[in-house]
């Protein structure tokens, strides 16, 4: 098979793993690819540089494509997402003052409790609290106004500016933002630098949120079938090899390197592994399925998680629900997922969407290749989104 090289941008976040190890293990040259990845300062650099052909294919924030197809943004181009490349992974955290505020108040960091979390917060606000997210359309925003309602804080009571990863612990540091909401490792590494501390994961929010899409251009996808079921099928079987606990600390290893993460692979660790230290002190929390790759379908983009996001969105942004459901609908490519995998034997539902938030413990259900095991995915109010006929 003659090597093909395909292009794809990513930001330095561990869950870009998927097609990182894909090109570091082989995955991709036993497909026939070599992946050019390229590093990119900040979500609107990805968004742009797929949009306009600069590569083939991205890392994205899930709720990039969909608000693309809502008609939001300053770029429209048609973006398909083919496949989740991981779920949950990011932390919410505080300032070190807003940290021993929070103490004092008697609050315990528990790490597990976002109604505990949010009362606590609302105890000692004493005017809006600045939170930081890598970009308005993201599963940090809607996670983090999903928790404000359900808690009681107030739109007057928080400000969310928008701030690249990289970039978060700095911002906390210079009093920018009092608060975030980001991927690992940047949360760890205001832990590290001693700015702040870990208050949640998201998963305390939404159990298995799709976090991060393998994303191409529509037409792309359209005219390149082939590239895309190979660098599909590459960064599935990353997926499924980093979803192995015995893989941690050689991946670890790789994402450390200068041209990826470039941050120490104790720190990546922590997110591969679920254990997080959450305070300069060195307290730790084991969270299970802090950020997953592979295990109950992870990597299925579900129609009913797309048509979830664009229902928060368009209720933000003012616009027609019945309109956004449509849009939404043509975005998490559940097709392509099951044409272009089915020759590597990946598990897979019967069903394209499901009730999102009704999972209270792992469940079998009806797949192609016999039973398949979904994992727990509520939210914390206990709400169920009926996402409607399929």
């Amino acid at each position: 098979m003659k090597t093909v090289t395909v292009s794809a941008a990513y930001i330095p976040l561990v869950d870009a793993a998927p097609m990182i190890v894909a090109e570091e293990m082989g995955f991709a040259e036993a497909e026939g690819l070599s992946l050019d990845l390229v590093r990119a300062p900040s979500w609107s650099s990805v968004r742009d540089m797929l949009a306009f052909g600069r590569v083939d294919a991205a890392h994205l924030l899930s709720p990039i494509p969909v608000a693309m197809a809502l008609g939001l943004g300053s770029v429209r181009t048609p973006i398909s997402a083919v496949s989740v490349l991981s779920v949950n992974g990011n932390v919410i955290g505080v300032s070190q003052a807003l940290a021993d505020r929070l103490r004092a108040g008697g609050f315990r960091f528990g790490f597990d409790d976002a109604k505990a979390a949010g009362a606590a917060l609302l105890s000692v606000l004493d005017g809006p609290l600045r939170f930081g997210v890598p970009f308005p359309f993201s599963m940090h925003h809607e996670l983090l106004r999903y928790w404000f309602e359900g808690v009681g804080l107030q739109p007057d009571q928080a400000e969310i500016r928008t701030i690249p990863p990289p970039l978060m612990a700095g911002a906390l540091g210079a009093g920018e933002v009092e608060a975030f909401c980001v991927g690992e490792p940047w949360g760890s590494i205001a832990v590290e630098r001693g700015l702040g501390e870990l208050l949640l994961p998201g998963a305390a929010i939404w159990k298995f949120a799709p976090e991060k899409v393998l994303a191409v251009r529509t037409d792309w996808a359209e005219t390149e079938p082939n590239l895309l079921g190979r660098i599909m099928r590459a960064v599935w079987k990353a997926g499924r090899w980093l979803s192995r606990p015995e893989s941690a600390t050689a991946a670890a290893e790789i994402l450390s390197r200068p041209q990826y993460l470039d941050i120490p692979a104790e720190v990546i660790d922590r997110s591969l592994s679920g254990h997080l230290t959450i305070s300069p002190r060195g307290e730790q929390r084991h969270v299970p399925q802090f950020l997953e790759f592979h295990n109950g379908a992870a990597s299925f983009p579900w129609r009913s998680q797309s048509a979830w996001i664009a229902q928060r969105i368009a209720a933000r942004a003012g616009l027609d629900m019945a309109a956004a459901d449509q849009a939404a609908r043509g975005v998490f490519r559940s097709d392509i997922y099951r044409a272009q995998l089915a020759i590597s034997r990946a598990v897979m539902p019967g069903a394209s969407s499901k009730l999102e938030g009704s999972i209270r413990q792992p469940t079998p259900v009806a797949s192609d290749q016999g039973r398949l095991f979904l994992q727990p995915d509520m939210f914390f109010d206990g709400r169920i989104f009926d996402p409607g006929p399929d």
